[in-house]
């Protein structure tokens, strides 16, 4: 074992400190964190041990009563532990990490394709009101949003300064989701439940097409060819004539373009919302805006939307229930922003 051992002067009570440098001459696999306390100057000193370096101070008087670094043989204390148990810890905490996300992403799954069964089922009974399901889901979108928020916004996830954002890119946002929900509610009762999945797929088509010219996003070659796989299967599927083919052939071509226009508004939506983020971003200086601010703020948007277009002469045409007064009932509850 070599040790090195140099003074360093000070001034006042303690005229100097005594570091003691010592190498182990067998590598030890424990490493402690221990205290000291010095009468002439309280506070805490803390000492290191590790495989290779060892740290000790002294003070005017003499040496510490208890310097806390465990000796040779001697039993290490509570905050003591090995690389060992170390790696092991580590290693289970990313099994849970990655349990929480499969967890996460099956829910996410289970819970989408949830709401598009029982979206197609509401609209069975209300074929000929799809403008009326739409206000409808927005409403209960916007209560469920804005209690979140609450909630979020008391326990100190969300401040004052990311509610002081600027609301007009949530306007845009507000428009595009209701265009994109009632164009969807609308083809959606004429369409058979097995074409929409089909025609979903151009979701990821228009999403990668908006990013790349609105983000400058760029993607790889065998990314770009799933897309066009994608694109090719929908073709195929609506020319076959087959299954959901067949069905998108009895429903027509206008809703089947109809229902693809209603997930190009859904993209823009996605990419619109990516740039309020990158731009928020960069006025939090480095802080993110909680997600819950932009989908409360954009579905109350999308809520007066539905508002103004049901006040035009067209709103019965386009699927309001005239016996029952919902209008008024939405009105009363509006939000005021």
């Amino acid at each position: 074992m070599t040790s090195l051992c140099r003074r360093l002067p000070a001034g006042g009570a303690i005229s100097g400190y005594q570091v003691r440098f010592r190498q182990q001459a067998r590598a030890a696999a424990n490493c402690a964190v221990c205290y000291g306390y010095s009468p002439q100057r309280p506070g805490i000193v803390r000492g290191l041990r590790s495989p290779a370096l060892v740290v000790k101070a002294a003070g005017h008087s003499g040496a510490w009563e208890r310097s806390g670094v465990a000796e040779e043989g001697e039993k290490l204390g509570p905050c003591s532990y090995s690389v060992g148990e170390f790696a092991a810890a580590n290693g289970r905490k990313s099994k849970n990490r990655a349990a929480e996300v499969a967890v996460a992403a099956a829910a996410t799954v289970v819970m989408g394709v949830g709401n598009r069964v029982l979206y197609k089922l509401a609209l069975v009974p209300l074929k000929q009101y799809p403008f009326f399901l739409a206000q409808l889901a927005t409403f209960g979108y916007v209560i469920v949003y804005f209690s979140i928020l609450y909630v979020r916004y008391h326990a100190g996830i969300v401040t004052d300064e990311m509610l002081s954002v600027p609301k007009t890119p949530f306007l845009v946002v507000g428009l595009l989701e209701a265009l994109g929900a009632a164009t969807g509610m609308a083809a959606g009762a004429m369409l058979s439940g097995a074409s929409i999945p089909i025609l979903s797929q151009t979701f990821l088509v228009w999403q990668i097409l908006l990013s790349i010219i609105f983000l400058r996003r760029k993607y790889k070659v065998n990314q770009l060819l799933g897309c066009f796989l994608v694109t090719i299967g929908v073709i195929i599927t609506v020319a076959s004539g087959s299954g959901a083919g067949h069905s998108l052939k009895e429903a027509g071509v206008f809703w089947s373009l109809l229902m693809i226009a209603s997930f190009l508004f859904q993209a823009a939506d996605t990419v619109l919302k990516e740039v309020i983020f990158l731009d928020a971003t960069r006025k939090l200086k480095g802080g993110s805006l909680d997600l819950f601010v932009v989908n409360s703020f954009g579905s109350a948007f999308q809520y007066r939307h539905y508002l103004y277009a049901s006040s035009s002469p067209s709103y019965q045409n386009y699927g309001a229930s005239p016996s029952v007064n919902y209008l008024a009932t939405l009105k009363t509850v509006q939000p005021a922003f």
